[in-house]
């Protein structure tokens, strides 16, 4: 065997075994939370929360409204939110399959050339010799080239490619929760603004009947005009809390139809009626590890920070020598039914290359990358800590709300029974029936509080469960990388 074709074989060896070699650190998983806890926080006295229930996946059917269901279920099929996310996701998986096929495979070539040439004997040199006429020339080659992944840099940034991916496919799922939370969450408002408006209303029909007696009884003498201007104003302050509800309610449905991937003007009517919601009597409470686990933006973050990871081994990589092997064969003929019958040219060499001098640019690039690595790894704590306090916040709050709502509740019973019993005096003819009137207006304002407290803790009951990474919803994605 040849000195030459043993030199030969030991550096393809040489560049198989250093081929396995991968510069940067490895990303590992980080740790889950240490706390087992969420301090103060805990859920109200009508639901108990169970630390090892988990939010299920389809979390709104708790509440009980084949309406709300069929809200949740149209937005997941035709918000165009979700479009987008699925393109990303279809976008990052072409782009990880573009890179993969061209660091994987050799690149193959295939070219036709062809030039008419008139050759000039002088020109080179050659004296006395009769120029030949001018000719045709036809060439067809064939070129295979391929670079070997010395330190690991196409790996790193294949591996970058799939954080990337990862990325995409868990802001896809985490898009798919955040609507559903958001189609409840305006669903209960809705229902809410129903019920006030209808509060409201009833406080302006008691107001509208209260300026009508004072107004009687001004004629007759019984009561002052500033008496009838009081009451009067009373009713104009009642009539001017209907425009801001109905704006609200019209906002809301609007709003509703674009979750649901309709136009403003096809917005929907009330999904759901407030008093029919039933509020689930168990809720998650879950553990930060699991949660931290489940979150959506918690594993975005996550995925994130491993690509800043790979990042830096590819930047790294950059440093040291790259190895390419180029080969071509080809024919070069004067008749062009010639060309493909035979190879006449062909060429294969090597091109090792290390940079020497770049003005400190890959240096430079490297500590970037590693710099983008540290604000991956802070954002990714910065992640959990927000995610962690929200879903404590979620279950504080439903304490307060049960507590809140326990008042409004006994407020809007004693306010009930005291217009009843208003009522039954002025049959009786013991109280005036403008002053009945007046336990009507506290019956309303007390049912449009209530209203507002029920709406909150069920409100809050879908912010728990959105907070906990409950909601997966129906996930698509395109091809898996090759």
């Amino acid at each position: 065997m040849g000195k030459r074709l043993k030199n030969g074989i030991a550096a393809v060896a040489l560049a198989g075994w250093v081929a396995g070699c991968a510069t940067g650190p490895d990303f590992r998983p980080p740790a889950a939370p240490e706390s087992e806890s969420w301090g103060e926080a805990a859920s109200g006295a009508a639901q108990r929360s169970d630390a090892d229930r988990a939010a299920p996946a389809d979390w709104w059917t708790l509440f009980g409204s084949a309406e709300l269901d069929a809200a949740v279920a149209e937005a997941l099929e035709k918000s165009p939110t979700l479009d987008q996310a699925l393109a990303r996701l279809r976008q990052a998986q072409e782009e990880y399959n573009a890179q993969a096929g061209a660091v994987r495979h050799p690149a193959v070539d295939a070219g036709f050339g062809a030039q008419r040439q008139k050759v000039n004997p002088e020109a080179m040199g050659v004296q006395n010799m009769p120029a030949p006429d001018p000719f045709s020339l036809y060439q067809a080659s064939l070129s295979v080239s391929y670079a070997f992944d010395l330190f690991g840099k196409d790996r790193r940034t294949l591996e970058a490619l799939k954080a990337q991916i990862d990325r995409r496919e868990i802001e896809l799922e985490g898009a798919r929760r955040t609507l559903a939370a958001n189609v409840v969450l305006a669903a209960i408002r809705l229902a809410e603004t129903e019920k006030r408006i209808e509060a409201a209303a009833g406080i302006v029909a008691a107001r509208a009947e209260q300026s009508e007696i004072a107004r009687q009884r001004q004629d007759a003498g019984g009561i002052s005009a500033r008496e009838t201007e009081s009451a009067g104003w009373a009713l104009e302050q009642a009539r001017a809390a209907l425009p801001a509800l109905e704006n609200q309610r019209a906002r809301l449905r609007r709003q509703l139809a674009v979750y649901l991937g309709r136009e403003p003007a096809a917005a929907p009517a009330e999904i759901a009626d407030l008093d029919k919601l039933q509020l689930p009597a168990e809720v998650p409470a879950g553990v930060p590890s699991e949660v931290a686990r489940r979150r959506p933006d918690i594993r975005a973050a996550e995925a994130v920070w491993h690509r800043a990871c790979a990042n830096v081994g590819a930047a790294t990589a950059d440093l040291y020598p790259r190895l390419t092997i180029v080969a071509s064969l080809g024919s070069q003929e004067t008749d062009l039914g010639d060309v493909l019958s035979r190879a006449n040219v062909w060429s294969i060499g090597g091109d090792l290359m290390q940079p020497i001098f770049r003005g400190g640019a890959l240096r430079a690039r490297k500590r970037a990358a590693e710099a983008a690595y540290d604000e991956a790894a802070a954002a990714y704590r910065d992640t959990v800590l927000r995610g962690l306090q929200e879903v404590a916040d979620a279950l504080q709050a439903l304490e307060t709300d049960a507590r809140t709502l326990q008042a409004r509740a006994a407020a809007a019973d004693h306010a009930r029974a005291a217009r009843e019993i208003a009522d039954e005096q002025v049959t009786a003819g013991g109280l005036s029936r403008a002053a009945a009137l007046e336990e009507r207006v506290r019956e309303w304002q007390a049912a449009s509080e209530r209203a507002q407290a029920q709406a909150a803790r069920l409100a809050d009951t879908a912010a728990l469960h959105h907070a906990l990474g409950g909601g997966e919803g129906r996930r698509e994605s395109g091809a898996a990388p090759e």
